[in-house]
């Protein structure tokens, strides 16, 4: 019988998550969704020396706020479950609450012979280090050294007890095996092999604060969860081999998962991985939420730079991966019957920040009035106390288009509520001239004299006067605008008095001609 679908998302607690670890969470969500089956969240906090307060809450929340939510891992209330229970049975979701397993497996290895203690001290591996360094080489702990440096491999058993059971720097180190050929399949990349003299003995445990490192403590739980797929960044590649050496050396071959390598996010050029220095110097984040680190220097997040977060997790989705057509925008429910690992790029994806805003303008037009209306009443705040919801609306469902954030609409529609107190010297140097001069007392009178002052009416009156008359049209029409805005652009001159209606049109009129004569 077919194993259900699992997968998990691992990420470490060692700062903010950066857009290629939400990427990666979402998809194994979308993977975990298509196949019915469940998207667990493991903290992978065995790294003490990382460690960083509040990056679990940080993962936690930016998962959230995106619509991603583990089926294992965190409760209803966001938090890490740390109790079995028939919704939850793999808890602990935190390795460092997992510790207590992880030497059992690691000296399981070294009873069977694959892996073995080493009690060479930090020193004495810096010095070898150094003195291959000035061969020009570089020493790797394998099997080519090991049988020269001081472990279980070399050195008296009474020793090796004495050795364990006394000091406290010693750890358990893998045994790669000599000259052998690991074939491995990546549901990316296809088939691989590498040959095991390329590989370095990696430590499994540490005795000085009793934790694993990322190979054991990955492998044991991702077999222990009963995992099914492990999707997971490129980075992780070169450590493949020695995965799949942990499995079979385990005995756990039949339940091991099936791996897939996403590949990189870029920078802008596609020269490089996508860092948040990238961010800083052309401006656009690299983290879903804004991060304030423990200098007191802040981050600025999508969240924050008014992003809405379907945009956001559209526009990853599509970084590294295509639907085979030409199609750009989905909804995350749209997303999860197309999504599939055979159209994951194996080459990296080049991050392109005016793309995110254009997903980010898409998603405001398409967002209901109503919805968007209470977005820019939540950015503008007091600035728009005491005016009419119905006119907050008309003026939002006119300039909706012109926005690539609700965060911006303030600055584009101030001056529906704010009439202009200066006016833009370039646009009064270029159309304020004696022509229009000349024809505003009769666009005033046409104005004031309308029966009806709809948009159509206004257009219409305009436009018969102003041919009639053989005045320029871009000219007495752009001197209105900056009568009304202050500059001469924005939307529709029609489009604008109209909403302002009569009065107001012609108040805006008056207070203009009377400031620039």
């Amino acid at each position: 019988m077919e194993r259900k679908r699992r997968v998990r998302f691992a990420p470490s607690p060692t700062g903010p998550l950066h857009m290629g670890g939400v990427r990666t969470a979402l998809y194994n969500y979308l993977y975990a969704r298509q196949a019915g089956g469940d998207f667990v969240l493991r903290i992978e906090d065995t790294d003490s020396q990382r460690f960083v307060p509040g990056a679990e809450e940080y993962i936690i929340e930016a998962l959230r706020w995106c619509g991603i939510y583990p089926d294992e891992g965190v409760d209803e209330n966001g938090k890490v479950v740390e109790t079995p229970s028939e919704k939850h049975p793999h808890a602990p979701y935190r390795q460092s609450q997992r510790r207590g397993i992880y030497r059992q497996y690691a000296e399981q290895l070294v009873k069977a012979g694959y892996a073995y203690y080493a009690f060479d001290t930090p020193e004495e591996l810096a010095a070898l280090r150094a003195e291959a360094e000035s061969r020009k080489e570089t020493f790797i702990y394998n099997w080519k050294t090991r049988g020269n440096m001081r472990n279980s491999l070399t050195l008296p058993e009474d020793e090796v007890a004495r050795l364990v059971a006394e000091d406290t720097g010693w750890t358990i180190r893998f045994k790669i095996p000599e000259n052998r050929t690991v074939v491995m399949e990546d549901l990316i990349r296809g088939h691989i092999e590498v040959n095991s003299n390329t590989l370095d003995d990696k430590v499994l445990w540490k005795r000085v604060d009793e934790l694993p490192t990322y190979h054991l403590a990955n492998i044991v739980d991702d077999h222990l969860m009963e995992i099914t797929e492990v999707i997971r960044g490129e980075e992780w590649l070169p450590s493949l081999p020695l995965h799949y050496l942990l499995y079979e050396a385990f005995g756990w071959t039949d339940t091991q998962p099936r791996f897939a390598h996403l590949s990189l996010l870029l920078k802008p050029d596609g020269k490089g991985k996508l860092s948040k220095r990238d961010g800083d110097r052309l401006g656009f984040p690299v983290f879903p939420l804004k991060w304030v680190n423990a200098e007191g220097e802040v981050s600025r997040g999508y969240r924050e730079d008014g992003y809405y977060p379907e945009a956001f997790i559209n526009m990853l989705a599509l970084l590294g991966w295509n639907p085979g057509n030409d199609r750009e925008l989905f909804t995350v429910e749209e997303l999860v019957p197309v999504f599939n690992l055979d159209r994951v790029i194996k080459s990296g994806a080049r991050f392109n920040a005016d793309k995110a805003k254009w997903f980010n303008q898409e998603y405001l037009r398409m967002r209901p009035l109503p919805q968007l209306v209470e977005d820019f009443k939540a950015c503008a705040g007091e600035k728009l106390k005491g005016c009419d919801d119905g006119y907050i609306s008309a003026v939002v469902e006119l300039m909706r288009e012109r926005a690539h954030f609700v965060t911006e609409m303030w600055n584009l529609t101030s001056f529906f509520f704010e009439a202009p107190e200066s006016y833009d010297e370039a646009s009064v140097v270029k159309f304020w001239n004696e022509d229009a001069k000349a024809a505003m007392p009769q666009v005033r009178s046409l104005l004031a004299d309308l029966a009806s002052f709809d948009k159509e009416t206004i257009e219409n009156s305009l436009h018969e006067l102003i041919t009639s008359n053989q005045w320029p049209m871009g000219k007495v029409m752009n001197s209105l605008r900056l009568f009304l805005v202050g500059v001469s652009k924005g939307p529709g001159v029609a489009d604008m008095m109209a909403l302002f209606g009569k009065d107001e049109t012609l108040r805006r009129i008056d207070s203009a001609v009377s400031k620039l004569s």
